[in-house]
């Protein structure tokens, strides 16, 4: 069945970008409301004019470039606060001295945190320093002296930019770790998906060829020899590490990128639900009894298929450590809200601590091809073991699959 990648683009900081992106427009025609107000006070109000104009243009040509910080050049950075640096520069040719000695706002007024904002949402919060400083020195050459209200504003906007700079430093370094650990978990499900698939085929095999030729002897008992040293390696393989993920995030700017391989599941939405008695009635023969209710008991395909792989290798599991001949049950019970299918079998039982030492070993027969499936599922796998008395395997799955469900909150 055809795989596809699915892509997912996370950016906690994208929001700010927008917030910022209506800030500086909103604060632009302030400054300029503002101006307006107190035309008759200003000693050379053609400069302010001036100015405003370059403002205006600049504030609305340039509002792509903090749509987002792949946008955000350093380039961009150093023209916006040399715009805003400027503006607080021209206010004392602008404006009055009387007013600018007794706190009257510089010409880009509230404009200026913007830029600064910027910087900080851009680079964190040494970024944030550094343009907060420029901006605090420039206005302490403008008025001249260090007033109250020159002090207040300088360290309100230093504080506060350096603050949100941290506050993006660190939900930036948060969503790299949620990015990673998301992809880190569909490498998992992958990986066990694969690991699932080899144990019950190529191990299966190379178990089987390992005995039959070591019972005939001779040379087909070297040919088992080999059979049961490629068994134990690709054991291994399996229940070995993860590789490590080799692709977290392309680029930061833009937000971490995180990919999945998931099955398509065409299948679920074009055939409709399937009648899992169909798939389990071949399991049936001389040794194995199969009780089924007399109606259908329909599941989605995909739960419906990893469901009767499961009831397969818990029967593999009687052939292989009850015997050829061992005789097993089938039960399957349809409930209102999930199937219940018993595997039970008239062996000696699980020894306490087996499992635990055969999924140590690298056997993972009941680990990934029993539980595995069903947890994918949204399921549970529970083995009920009586030394002497046999094993029994409940596996439920739920009627509505983990990913149906999840498609279903969706729309």
């Amino acid at each position: 069945m055809a795989k596809r990648e699915r892509v997912m683009r996370m950016s906690v900081e994208q929001p700010l970008w927008r917030a910022l992106t209506a800030y500086r427009v909103l604060t632009m025609l302030y400054a300029i409301g503002l101006f307006a107000t107190a035309f008759r006070k200003f000693a050379h109000p053609w400069v302010a004019i001036g100015y405003y104009a370059v403002l205006f243009v600049w504030t609305l040509a340039t509002l792509p470039r903090v749509a987002n910080a792949a946008s955000c050049t350093k380039r961009f950075l150093a023209v916006d606060l040399t715009v805003a640096l400027t503006g607080i520069m021209l206010t004392p040719v602008a404006d009055t001295h009387h007013r600018v000695v007794t706190g009257g706002p510089t010409l880009p007024s509230i404009w200026t945190a913007g830029s600064v904002l910027a910087f900080a949402i851009k680079g964190g919060w040494r970024w944030a320093a550094f343009a907060s400083t420029l901006v605090a020195a420039a206005n302490l050459v403008e008025r001249g002296a260090p007033t109250r209200d020159t002090v207040h504003n300088v360290i309100l906007v230093w504080v506060a930019s350096i603050a949100i700079g941290y506050v993006v430093e660190v939900a930036r370094a948060s969503e790299l770790t949620l990015a990673r650990a998301l992809e880190i978990e569909a490498a998992t499900r992958e990986r066990e998906r694969l690991a699932r698939d080899i144990h019950d085929g190529v191990l299966q095999v190379l178990a089987m060829v390992q005995r039959r030729a070591s019972a005939l002897g001779g040379e087909a008992a070297e040919l088992g020899r080999m059979a049961g040293e490629q068994e134990v390696a690709l054991r291994s393989l399996v229940s070995g590490g993860l590789v490590p993920v080799s692709r977290v995030s392309e680029d930061a700017a833009l937000g971490a990128v995180v990919r999945a391989v998931e099955e398509p599941d065409e299948d679920q939405d074009s055939r409709g639900p399937v009648d899992l008695r169909a798939l389990l009635a071949p399991y049936a023969s001389a040794r194995v009894t199969f009780s089924e209710p007399g109606a259908p008991v329909p599941l989605p395909p995909a739960a419906a298929r990893e469901l009767a792989a499961a009831v397969g290798a818990a029967l593999d599991n009687v052939r292989k450590h009850v015997g050829e001949d061992a005789r097993a049950w089938i039960l399957v019970e349809d409930e209102p809200d999930e199937v219940i299918v018993t595997v039970r079998d008239e062996g000696p039982g699980i020894p306490a601590g087996r499992l635990a030492q055969a999924e140590g070993e690298g056997r993972l027969g009941v680990a990934l091809s029993i539980r595995g499936r069903l947890r994918d599922l949204g399921g549970a796998a529970e083995l009920i073991s009586v030394p002497g008395q046999g094993t029994e395997v409940e596996l439920k799955v739920p009627k509505v699959s983990r990913v149906s469900r999840g498609k279903a909150e969706q729309r």
